[in-house]
């Protein structure tokens, strides 16, 4: 749906609007037909002037600092966590309900973490920081497929080893990535670039992503075990996570072990997955994420009880990390809102 003359249609920004998420967001809005009254694209002063079309409509990029968050319902971030931090609590402030995908405040006591598919309860009401925070793309297929395990076997233990590809790290990720590439195809010898990813990702496996923390492991990882604790509401329960950064231009994927507080049947567990919602599950097989099919499903495959210890079982998981977990989160988010009438 274009932009429609309707005061009950809400005003929205995209601030980071020429980004990587940004840019999928713009298209998930057009493609899923999302109703709105007016749409402002937002980004840092670089980009403003720029000219982007959706709805068939041109529409020209705002500076964040030159933007007044008063003119719209509800502004969706995805410009990264040191913007969020600075200029959500501006928008907040101004009267706008804030969508948040960076980690800024997911861990942030009272701010809603919200998986449409598991929690849009959280949405019945506005929360009362003004801040509503989408888990990150690493987190979300863990709680997707794991919630309903949850309930049906009891879970001890979650071990979490996640592939992530270059566009985590946005545009200029993918562009370091596609430049080593030719780089290193050209000259094996030569200087690649190494200004997102160090060392360089091209032809290459970096195992971790983010700072290191002291006990060895990297921020990442423990936002991982923090977030999925939190959507699933076991604060309590043992959740470790390896981050490991892969050569591929877009894309997730995660190996996943469970320990379950009973036996677990494999057909049982098969049916179970196969009943949720927007999950395609690949029996016998495993996805790729470079040929997932539909980009907005969550695909999981390499479905493996253990037979020594049944109470243990292992998962793959592949995404379309931009979209889920990303971009069609929050989108999803502002659907539900605007169902529930809290937009």
């Amino acid at each position: 749906m274009p932009q429609v003359d309707d005061p009950a249609a809400p005003r929205i920004a995209v601030v980071g609007a020429t980004g990587a998420v940004g840019g999928t967001l713009l298209e998930l809005i057009e493609d899923r037909a999302l109703p709105y009254r007016r749409l402002h694209l937002v980004a840092s002063a670089r980009s403003a002037g720029r000219t982007i079309r959706v709805d068939g409509r041109d529409q020209r990029v705002t500076a964040l600092d030159r933007f007044a968050f008063g003119a719209v319902d509800a502004a969706l971030f995805c410009a990264g966590e040191q913007v969020s931090r600075e200029w959500v609590p501006v928008a907040v402030a101004q009267g706008a309900l804030a969508i948040d995908s960076t980690s800024a405040f997911r861990m942030t006591p009272g701010t809603p973490l919200v998986v449409p598919q598991l929690n849009a309860a959280e949405l019945g009401r506005r929360p009362a920081g003004g801040v509503i925070a989408v888990p990150g793309a690493a987190a979300v297929p863990v709680v997707r497929v794991l919630r309903d395990v949850e309930r049906r076997w009891g879970i001890r233990r979650i071990v979490v080893s996640t592939y992530q590809g270059a566009s985590g790290a946005g545009h200029g990720g993918i562009e370091e990535l596609q430049d080593g590439s030719r780089t290193v195809l050209q000259d094996p010898q030569a200087t690649v670039p190494s200004a997102q990813f160090s060392p360089p990702l091209a032809f290459n496996v970096l195992p971790g992503i983010g700072d290191v923390l002291e006990d060895g492991s990297t921020l990442q990882e423990r936002e991982v075990a923090d977030e999925v604790r939190k959507v699933l509401g076991l604060p309590g329960i043992e959740v470790t996570a390896t981050c490991v950064r892969v050569p591929m231009v877009s894309g997730h994927g995660a190996a996943v072990w469970v320990q379950c507080r009973s036996a677990v049947d494999r057909a049982e567990l098969v049916a179970l997955l196969r009943a949720l919602p927007e999950v395609v599950v690949h029996d016998p097989g495993g996805p790729t994420p470079a040929a997932l099919g539909d980009p907005d499903q969550l695909h999981v495959g390499r479905i493996r009880v253990s037979a020594t210890a049944p109470e243990g079982f292992w998962l793959w998981l592949a995404t379309d990390n931009l979209r889920v977990g990303g971009a069609l989160d929050a989108v999803r988010i502002v659907e539900e809102l605007l169902a529930r009438g809290t937009l």
